[in-house]
Formats: structure tokens, sequence, C-alpha cells
């Protein structure tokens, strides 16, 4: 039987803390999952769901993108994933009355944990200029609210239109047709802060920024590196090809600043043996300091192209350009510069060479500790450069893997959510709506908050997501926020951002995953793009939470006709009615969707064209791979200081809060711990168990403290620490962030204590 919801924040200012542990899933992954799905749904609820999960005539899981085989479990979800579906599909709901007794300066005192156990919101609500609180309002009136905004506005770049990854095709193709009929290229979206980086160094040195690997490939890999990236946690579907391709005889290295139990031992859930013993998976931890990764692949580099025969010459020949830059500078590095840099031994390092020379086809996946650096696309260039050298790109087995962190955040960007899109893009969308797009780029995540800040947005409408959870430098972002005229948020559930709001906001409740969506023409269907390319189906089959919410391309649609009337002759009506013709429309506008509705109808989906792995054709400025030789760098960090990443715990997905607990890393019932070296920490005078508060440096010489964190000695990399965000976010600057891709750094942040 489901459970209620907590009346009052639980105390989080005392966590316990055990050793950390070195194998992931298992039993307590399905003892976990079991009883976090038992109290938001019921034992019925969670049987008729979960079977429902990545299935073929089901609905995507609405947490990670991690691609699905043809061949499904029945079973096919991980402990995470179960969590993200419990929560949507939870039998608690937050209905006016909710609203009625908590005032939005209550809310504002709320922890995200507490926000988002109250359950799934039941109708629209509003804030009226002045009010206190939300009110429940009709559909009719909200939109008519969003329309007097938009259209009192100077200029439609006064507007920001944001996108979480949870957006399906269908939704997204809708929000950007509609902001830029309107008038506008300010679409910013979650990949601002996470991939953005990975986009921006793939499309200059292999011409398209997605991944170039299947499923399929990892299975057949030699050799896996996972570099920046958690999988136990962040990814744990993910395990399971680790394990296959381990049991096929590749090999594996991780490099991190810290050891993860996902990492060390698999315990499968789906089979008895691997629940008793687990299957071992690295071969080689380099546990990295933070931000060396470019330093290390620099010289691997150079190792590479100074041992004889180790470069693919036919390869580099026939489809690359810049070799020769490469090789004049990566001549340049040294050994000393790369062992300060990484905090590596020589051994260590000789040792992963010899890996990658005796592997013919090598993947290197990477997740935030790569693209949250201010040289995060110089380092993911770097590692371009490795496997060009090899010929890893275009070739079964190997290349590139983004690991994209949300279920459709890939998919979104090739819908069009980009605030400086393509002029092909935009030409073709003009010539099947009949319409003029604007051509100046909108702002990204970033230049939306100094757009704010500055008073130059004065509406932001989010479809989806956590704007300020999500955000860096989080008082400067809620002040920016703050200053606006409306704040519109389309979600299923509550979070931090509806407590931070303009002079008046809008909550539109949507459908979720789980849900049914039945339209005018009868029972709906949406698609998504998983994290390798491949597009399918996903359908609910829970009755919706309430039934006054609508669908997230009703929304667009419904908003499109009040804000633009008349004058748009784009069939919003029939888009709302039947999303077939929403993808008629997409097959006609964005290369490889060609015949889409068909292809959709397969229970497999469909795999999206990609250049340089199909035909190793690059559609870069050259017409071939570009080797690419940035000078490296690495974070230099003043004595009596620490770099510290945010991170995730194991019981969150996202800014999403689960429970209070990181059961790899040891820690239980409690968020605000910061994990430092015990040298490091002997160093500093920092005890194990005391408690001191976060304070960031930067070069405007702003104080951002963050307090009240308990130390855990922890074996992190030396000069390093870790903590979870969004508690941190407040730590990282506005202006830190990545070179071309504006990734907000939130991986090197340098921090000294002091005493709480």
């Amino acid at each position: 039987m489901a459970t209620k919801p907590p009346t009052g924040d639980p105390v989080q200012d005392a966590p316990q803390v055990t050793p950390p542990k070195h194998a992931a899933a298992g039993l307590p992954a399905i003892g976990h999952t079991l009883r976090i799905a038992q109290e938001q749904m019921g034992l019925a609820r969670t049987a008729r769901t979960l079977l429902k999960v990545n299935q073929k005539d089901g609905f995507d899981c609405p947490g990670c993108a991690w691609p699905e085989g043809d061949k499904r479990h029945t079973a096919e979800f991980c402990e995470n994933g179960a969590k993200a579906v419990a929560e949507e599909a939870t039998l608690r709901r937050v209905t006016p009355a909710f609203f009625a007794e908590h005032p939005v300066a209550d809310l504002a005192t709320r922890s995200g944990y507490w926000l988002g156990q109250q359950g799934r919101i039941t109708r629209p609500m509003y804030l009226p200029e002045g009010g206190d609180r939300y009110e429940a309002v009709s559909w009719e009136r909200a939109f008519a609210i969003i329309a007097e905004e938009l259209t009192a506005l100077g200029s439609p770049d006064e507007a920001l239109f944001y996108t979480s990854g949870r957006t399906s095709n269908e939704a997204a193709f809708l929000f950007q047709l509609f902001a830029r009929e309107y008038g506008t290229n300010n679409l910013p979206d979650c990949s601002n802060m996470c991939h953005e980086s990975s986009g921006s160094a793939l499309t200059e040195t292999i011409g398209i920024g997605k991944g170039s690997v299947s499923l399929e490939d990892l299975h057949q890999a030699d050799l896996i590196i996972v570099a920046g990236q958690n999988p136990g946690t962040n990814h744990p579907r993910m395990l399971s090809a680790l394990e296959k391709a381990k049991t096929a005889g590749a090999k594996i290295i991780s490099v991190n600043p810290l050891p993860e139990a996902g990492m060390e031992r698999f315990k499968n859930p789906q089979t008895p043996l691997g629940m008793l013993r687990g299957t071992a998976l690295n071969d080689l931890f380099l546990q990295i300091r933070i931000g060396g990764d470019q330093a290390l692949f620099r010289l691997l580099n150079k190792l590479v192209i100074e041992t004889e025969g180790a470069v693919d010459q036919d390869f580099v020949r026939e489809h690359t350009h810049g070799y020769e830059d490469l090789a004049a500078a990566a001549k340049e590095a040294g050994w000393e510069e790369t062992l300060t840099a990484t905090g590596l031994t020589r051994p260590e390092i000789e040792r992963a060479l010899a890996m990658i020379l005796a592997s013919r086809r090598t993947i290197v996946c990477w997740a935030m500790g790569l693209t949250q650096h201010k040289h995060a696309v110089a380092t993911i260039r770097e590692v371009v450069n490795l496997l060009l050298l090899r010929g890893n790109i275009g070739r079964p087995g190997a290349g590139v893997c983004p690991v994209r962190g949300h279920s459709n955040v890939q998919g979104d960007r090739t819908m069009g959510i980009f605030e400086r899109p393509a002029p092909a893009f935009l030409d073709a969308l003009d010539r099947e709506f009949g319409i003029t797009s604007p051509r100046e780029h909108g702002y990204d995540v970033v230049r939306s908050i100094e757009a704010m800040r500055d008073g130059t947005a004065k509406v932001l409408f989010a479809m989806g997501g956590n704007f300020v959870g999500a955000t860096p430098d989080t008082e400067v972002t809620e002040a920016a926020i703050r200053r606006t005229r409306l704040t519109v948020h389309v979600s299923t559930k509550l979070n931090r951002s509806h407590a931070v709001t303009g002079r008046r906001a809008l909550i539109l409740p949507t459908l979720g995953r789980t849900d049914k969506d039945v339209q005018a023409s009868g029972r709906q269907f949406v698609t998504v793009e998983d994290s390798m390319g491949m597009v399918h189906a996903s359908r609910g089959n829970l009755a919706p939470a309430s039934p006054h919410l609508l669908s997230e391309p009703a929304i667009v649609a419904r908003l499109a006709r009040a804000v633009l009337g008349a004058a748009s002759a784009t069939p919003w009506e029939e888009f709302e009615r039947d999303y077939s013709t929403v993808r008629d429309r997409i097959s006609r506008v964005v290369p490889g969707f060609e015949d889409f509705n068909a292809r959709a109808a397969r229970p497999e989906g469909f795999r999206l064209p990609h250049a340089p792995r199909d035909e190793r054709r690059f559609p870069t400025k050259t017409g071939k791979a570009n080797f690419t030789a940035a000078p490296v760098e690495y974070p230099r960090v003043p004595p009596g200081r620490l770099l510290l990443q945010t991170l995730r715990s194991h019981d969150q997905y996202n800014t999403t809060i689960y429970g209070l607990d990181d059961r790899y890393r040891g820690i239980t019932g409690g968020r605000r711990v910061v994990l430092v070296n015990p040298e490091d920490a002997a160093e500093l005078g920092l005890a194990d168990g005391s408690y001191t508060d976060l304070v960031g440096e930067w070069k405007d010489g702003v104080e951002r403290r963050a307090p009240g964190f308990r130390v855990v000695h922890y074996p992190t990399a030396r000069g390093c620490a870790a903590a979870y965000y969004p508690e941190t976010n407040v730590l990282v600057p506005l202006d830190s962030t990545a070179d071309t891709s504006n990734t907000p750094a939130s991986k090197s942040v340098v921090v000294r204590f002091e005493p709480a």
C-alpha cells in the first residue's frame, strides 16, 4: 500500500557515515527498488507499471538515455529508473488545497526532497502579482495570462523558452516551431549545462555532435575507456553492457577522481550468479586529479605517435586533417607536467598505453567529469585525437560515446531545441510552414540568466525541468528570476523553481511518460531518441493523475493559438488532435526522419544516420575528421585550497532527490557532506565528522558560501573534494564556464574551508 508524503522536512544535519561499498546493484538494489516503488505506488500499481518500462509496447523510462537492445528483459530497468518511474506514477497528489495551506514563502524554505515527495500536481496554478500563494486557474485563463505578457514585450527576444530533456520529440518540435514563429531563437536547454561541450567538440572534429557507437559496438570492443563518468549511479543499465563486453574479452579502464562501486564490481540482478558473485569491471583504475584529463590524453597521443606502427596511417591519410599540427603539439608533452596535472604515476600511464596499443577496437565513454571544465571542449577534442590516431571512428566496436543523462535530451536537440540553429534547419522549417524564422542567435542557459539579471529578458517559460535547481550561482540566478514579469513551468511535480518566481507565475501540470495520452483522434504515442541515436515510441499505460492535465504537445499547441492567434497559418489544433500530423512535418524538416510515422510504428524503432559511423564520411568544414592541437590546460589550486567537483548521490537523478542516502559511498540520512582525502584533511585540519563552510574563490572576489557541511574522509584523488548538487551550485560562478560551449564549470570549483 502506498504511503503518505512526509509532513515535515527530515533533519539532514547529522548524516551517518560507513565505509564505501565495492560493488553495485545486487540484492540491495532490488530491495531498495521495491521499497521505494511500494511507498509511492503500492504493490499492484508497481507491477503494472514497472513491467512496461523500456518495453517495446511500453513507455520509455523518464530517467537516463541509455539504449535498450533488441531483446528485452522482463525487468528492463535499473534501481534509479524504477525510482524515477515510482515518483511519476505515485498515488500522492498536490491539489489546490495544498497550495492554500502552503504559501510560496513556506515552499521556499523546503528541501527539494520534501517538495518532490508531495506527489503529482493536479490543476493549473497561478500566483498573481502581489499574491502570497498559488491559486487554481482554468487552462483558458492560464494561456490568456501568458499571451498577455508575451504580446506586451518590446521584442520577442525578451522571452526565454527553456526545455528539459524529458520533453518528447513531438513536443520539442512544436515548442521550437512556436518560439521561432513568435520570433526568437532564445531556446536554452539542459544540454547547455551538460553535454554542450561534447557537441561542440564533436561537431568540429567529426562533423556531428553525437556519439558514434551502438550498444552492439560496446559488446564488440577490445577496450572501453570510461572517463569522468559514474555508471553505477547515473546510468546503471550501462553496467550490463560493460559486463557483456568483459565476458567477450574486453578490457576496461576507468578514469575518475573517485573510486566508484559500479566500476569495481557489478552484481547483475538479472542472474543468480550475478547477484552472488558479480563481475569485476575495471582492469585499470586511473585516479586522476580533477581536470587533468586533457593532459593525460595528450601524453597518450604523444606516446602513440612515437610508437612504431601504432598510428593507423591509411586512415589518417585518407580521412583526417591536421595530423602534423597535433604531432608537433604532442611532441611538447612531458612526463613531469603530466604527472603533476593528473596525479598519476608513470607506470599507470604506461599500462594504459599498453592496453590502448593492444586494442584494435577502442571506445571512449564520458560524461560530466569531462564536460564541465573551462577546458572541457579541448579535453574532448583530445579524446577524439586518440581515436583518430588509431582509426577508431567508423569501425565496428569503436568510437566516441558521450553518455547522455536525460532520456530525450539528445532528441530535443535533433528537433531544433538550440539557440544557435543551423541555417539549413531554419530554411527547411520556413519552407514547410511558410514562416520566416529569426536568424540571430539566441541565449543559452548562462546568457539567459544574465539577460534576466540585466532586465533584458522578462518572461521565462520552462518546458519541464527544475531551472533554479539545475543552474549555477544560485543567489545570482534566483535574484535574476525574481526580476522577471512572468515565470511559467510545465511540470508533473513540485520543485524549487516553483518557489522562486517572477512577479507573476504559473504552474502548468502535464502528463508524464507513464500516463495514457488520449486526444480527439484517439490514443497517442510520442517518440524519444536515446544516447546512441535510436528513435522509438513511448506509450504510457496509467490513467492520468488528474482529469485536468494536458499533454506537452497540447500545451504548446494551445499556447501558440493563444499567443499567435489568427495570424498563424500553422495547424496547431490539428497537431494537438493527432500527433502523427506532427511527425509528418518532422519527416519533411529533420534529416533522417523520412517516413517517420511508419518507422516509429516498428516495435524496435529505427536508427538515425551517422555519416562518420556509417560511411567514414565527415561533414566538417574540411570534409575530413579534424585533429586539433589546443594548448594543454589543467586547474592550478592555491595552497590551503582544494578543487571541488559537484556530483549526484545514488538517491538522486539530476536535481530530483529520491532520498537522503548515498548507499555506495556509505552516506546515510543527509546530503550536506563534503568528501575529502584524509591526507588533505590532515593538512587542512579537517577532522572526520567535523562541520565546515565551503567558500568558493573566483576572480570576481565575490564570496560564495555553502554552510554546514560534514567532513567525510574519503579516498578521493589528492587535492580534490566532492559534494552534492544542487546544494553546492551556489559555489559555481555564473561566468565560470567552458570555452566555446559556455557550459558551467561545475567540476572545477576552488574552495577553502572555514569552521561552520
